[in-house]
């Protein structure tokens, strides 16, 4: 590694309702040990369950997303080969009944307020609690334990699911994203490359640095 690598900013696009999202993030981590210098992580939410949200902000698990059945269980294939590929404990390889719209809220929130290492530390404990504890990070009371025990006031967390402009702020990102061409999650861009999927650590490397693994 060159003794003058600096810190280096890859955007990431990602739900934490995605189990891919959480694998990916596993294999960031994974090539981050690599590197001398620092890695920043540029956080865009995405909304994985926007086209199956009611007005009233519930979901409606009977709207036709074109998942099959045959679809989920790919996928759970999938996840149990990453997780291999990783060495990552999961509790469940899917969870479509959980919406992670309060926590995207909240972690839209505390990425505006806090320092980027209190914003990072949350935002690795959802994907914890989630993945790893299997809480249902829709829970407003899972967010403030989640917040207390990283130092964030957990009035931040309600203000923040009662806050109607950052609602209308987090849903107009979910619209950008699709705007900037992104179709899936997670996302990982870096100088106008992007590799989209929970690539491996080596992957990520010749995206952040343009070099072979």
């Amino acid at each position: 590694m060159s003794e003058t690598e600096t810190t280096a900013e890859v955007t990431v696009y990602s739900d934490y309702v995605c189990p891919f999202c959480y694998l990916g993030r596993q294999s960031l981590e994974q090539y981050e040990e690599t590197r001398e210098a620092p890695l920043r992580i540029d956080w865009h939410p995405f909304g994985l369950r926007a086209g199956k949200r009611n007005e009233d902000g519930t979901i409606d698990h009977e709207a036709d997303d074109g998942k099959d059945e045959a679809y989920y269980e790919q996928a759970r294939e999938n996840v149990r080969r990453l997780q291999e590929q990783y060495d990552v404990e999961m509790v469940e390889e899917l969870r479509t009944d959980v919406d992670s719209l309060n926590a995207q809220l909240v972690s839209y929130r505390v990425r505006e307020t806090e320092a980027y290492g209190t914003w990072l530390a949350f935002d690795e404990a959802v994907f914890d609690a989630l993945w790893k504890e299997g809480q249902d990070i829709g829970d407003p009371e899972v967010l403030e334990n989640i917040a207390a025990d990283i130092g964030i006031d957990p009035g931040v967390v309600e203000g923040a699911l009662e806050d109607d402009t950052l609602r209308e702020e987090l849903e107009a990102e979910f619209d950008r994203a699709k705007q900037q061409g992104v179709t899936g999650v997670p996302t990982f861009v870096c100088d106008g490359t992007a590799a989209r999927g929970a690539v491996p650590p080596e992957h990520l490397q010749r995206l952040v640095e343009g070099t072979g693994g």
